[in-house]
Order: structure tokens, then C-alpha cells, then sequence
């Protein structure tokens, strides 16, 4: 009798247990879904975010006419200083992207010449250990770089 007694209470804590987690995640779900609302104000041009913008002010603050054109210019100085920022980011990011390809092609360039020169010193044999060598070396240096990404995380 009281083995399933037992054994009653035990499935009921593990569904238990489970009802509250699925009600926790859906929860977390909702949440993300509504905090998404932004992907409409990005749609927006600068102009139309600050003129919204500026409508919410006029009703927290119940700004008075001179006091809207004034916030009005300030706000569209900074929009034009973000625009600007950020397509200097943006640049920046292009001008990264050309610099990572050069530098990768350079020493891909590098690695066909030292292939080149082993091949032309080394005999068929010697130059298929060195290959078979490199490969472990690269082997290795990727689970170092795995095991300090993970380290990372901890």
C-alpha cells in the first residue's frame, strides 16, 4: 500500500514539476514576443521616430509652442549626428571586412608558397609526413581554441 503510495506522489511531483516549467516558458515566450515591438520603430525614418518622439514629450511634459520648436531642433541635431555615426560605423565595418580578405588572402598566398618550397626540398615521403603533421598541429589548435572558448563561458 504504501509503495504506491509512494509512487503516486512521486509521478505527481514530476508532473507537477513539469506544469510549472511549461507555464514558465510559455511565460518567457509572451515576454519576448511584446519586447519585439521595436522591428516597428526601425521601420520608421529618423524623421517620423523624432516626430513621435516629440508627441509623447509635448504630452509628459506639456511643452508650450516655443518649447516644441526648440526640442524639435534639438532632437533633429541629434538624429543627424546618430545618421551620421552610424554610417561611419558602417564604413568602418565595410573598410574591416576588405582588410580581413586581404589579410587572409596574403597568408593564404604565404601558405601556397611555403607548400611550394617544402615540396621542391622534401621527397614524396618526407613531404607527406610534414603534410600529415601539419594537420595534427591543426588538430590540436582547434580543440585548444575550443577548450578556452569554453573555458570562457564558465
Amino acid at each position: 500500500m504504501s509503495y504506491l503510495y509512494n509512487l503516486k506522489s512521486r509521478t505527481m511531483k514530476k508532473v507537477f514539476i513539469i506544469a510549472v516549467l511549461a507555464i514558465s516558458l510559455s511565460s518567457l515566450a509572451q515576454d519576448r514576443k511584446e519586447r519585439h515591438s521595436k522591428g516597428a520603430m526601425e521601420q520608421m525614418t529618423p524623421e517620423q521616430r523624432n516626430q513621435l518622439h516629440l508627441k509623447k514629450m509635448i504630452l509628459d511634459l506639456d511643452l508650450n509652442a516655443k518649447q516644441q520648436e526648440q526640442v524639435a531642433a534639438i532632437m533633429a541635431e541629434q538624429t543627424a549626428k546618430r545618421e551620421a555615426m552610424k554610417a561611419e560605423r558602417k564604413a568602418k565595418m565595410e573598410e574591416a571586412k576588405a582588410n580581413r580578405f586581404e589579410m587572409k588572402n596574403r597568408m593564404l598566398d604565404e601558405q601556397i608558397e611555403m607548400k611550394n618550397k617544402m615540396k621542391s626540398i622534401l621527397s614524396v615521403i618526407q613531404f607527406s609526413k610534414w603534410e600529415m603533421m601539419k594537420e595534427k598541429n591543426r588538430e590540436r589548435m582547434g580543440e585548444e581554441k575550443a577548450k578556452r572558448k569554453e573555458h570562457k563561458r564558465d
